[in-house]
C-alpha cells in the first residue's frame, strides 16, 4: 500500500514538474521569438524600403557620355543601393511579356524612354530626401523626368513607425505576462509542498536550509524551459532564414547571441525569484493558515 502511494505521489511530482517546465518553456519561447521581432523589425522594414524604384527618365537626345556619366555618378552616391540603365527596347519587350501583347503594333513606334531605375538606401526613403535628390537630379538637361510612388513612401514611413511603436509595447507586456505566468507555476508548485516546508521549520531547519532545495530545483527548471525554448527559437530562426534569405537574419551574430543568453538568464533569474518569494510566503505562514 505504502509502495503504491509513493508511486501516485512520485507521478504527480514528475507531472509538477513537467507542467512547470512547459510553462516556462513556452513563456521563453514566445518572449523570445518577439525579441527576435524586435531585434529584426529594422531590417524587415528596411528590405521593404528598398523596394521603392526612383525612375529617372532620359531623353532620347541624351548623348551616351552623358547617360555613362550619371550611371558612374549614380553608382558612387551616398544614396544608391544599386541603379539598372533599362534601354527603351528592353522595357518595350517587358511590357509585352507582361500584357502579352506588342503594343508597337498598334502604335506603330516605341514611345517609351530610356531610363534608370534606382533602389535606395533604406535611410533615404523618406519624402525629404527624396525630394532633395530629385531636386540635385533635375538640373542635367538630358534627365526628362524622374519619378516615385511618394504616397507609398509616406505611407510606408508612417507604418513603419506605428509597427516600431506597438511592437515596443506588446514587447513589456509579453515580459510582464511571462514574469506572471511563470511566478504562478511555480507557486503552485511550492504550494503542494506546503506542509513539508513547515514541517521542516517545525524541527529547527532554518528558513535558507528550507529555501535552498526548493530554489535549485526551480532553477534547474528554468534551465531546462529555458534550453526548450532557445531550441524552438533556433528552429524558427534558421527556417526563416531558409525562407527569406535575403533578410540576412542571421548576419547580426551579435545580437541574437545576445538574446538567447538573455533569454537563458532570463529563466534562471524568474524561477530564483518566484520561488525565493514563495517559500517566504509559506514560511511566514502560520499552521492553520496552510489549510486555506
Amino acid at each position: 500500500m505504502a509502495s503504491s502511494f509513493d508511486k501516485y505521489q512520485k507521478r504527480k511530482l514528475i507531472s509538477s514538474y513537467v507542467s512547470v517546465v512547459i510553462s516556462i518553456a513556452l513563456v521563453l519561447f514566445l518572449l523570445g521569438s518577439l525579441g527576435l521581432l524586435v531585434i529584426n523589425s529594422k531590417k524587415v522594414a528596411d528590405h521593404f524600403k528598398e523596394q521603392v524604384v526612383m525612375t529617372i527618365y532620359l531623353n532620347d537626345t541624351a548623348k551616351e557620355v552623358e547617360v555613362n556619366q550619371l550611371k558612374k555618378s549614380l553608382a558612387m552616391a551616398d544614396y544608391t543601393k544599386d541603379a539598372v540603365y533599362v534601354s527603351k527596347e528592353e522595357a518595350a519587350e517587358f511590357m509585352k511579356a507582361e500584357t502579352g501583347e506588342d503594343f508597337m503594333d498598334f502604335v506603330g513606334y516605341n514611345p517609351l524612354k530610356n531610363s534608370i531605375d534606382v533602389h535606395l538606401k533604406a535611410d533615404f526613403v523618406t519624402t525629404e530626401q527624396l525630394t532633395e535628390i530629385t531636386e540635385s537630379l533635375s538640373n542635367k538637361a538630358f534627365i526628362e523626368e524622374i519619378r516615385y510612388d511618394n504616397d507609398l513612401v509616406e505611407l510606408m514611413n508612417d507604418n513603419v513607425k506605428k509597427i516600431t511603436f506597438w511592437v515596443l509595447i506588446i514587447s513589456g507586456l509579453f515580459t510582464l505576462i511571462a514574469v506572471l505566468l511563470i511566478n504562478s507555476s511555480i507557486r503552485l508548485a511550492v504550494y503542494s509542498k506546503r506542509f513539508i516546508i513547515k514541517t521542516m521549520q517545525m524541527v529547527g531547519a532554518t528558513k535558507r536550509f528550507i529555501r535552498r532545495p526548493f530554489v535549485w530545483k526551480s532553477v534547474q527548471l528554468g534551465i531546462i524551459g529555458a534550453l526548450i525554448a532557445l531550441a524552438g527559437m533556433a528552429v524558427v530562426l534558421y527556417y526563416l532564414d531558409l525562407t527569406f534569405p535575403e533578410l540576412e537574419l542571421l548576419k547580426n551574430t551579435t545580437l541574437i547571441i545576445g538574446l538567447f543568453v538573455g533569454i537563458f538568464l532570463l529563466g534562471i533569474l524568474i524561477t530564483w525569484i518566484s520561488t525565493f518569494i514563495a517559500t517566504q510566503r509559506f514560511l511566514n505562514l502560520k499552521t492553520d493558515q496552510l489549510y486555506y
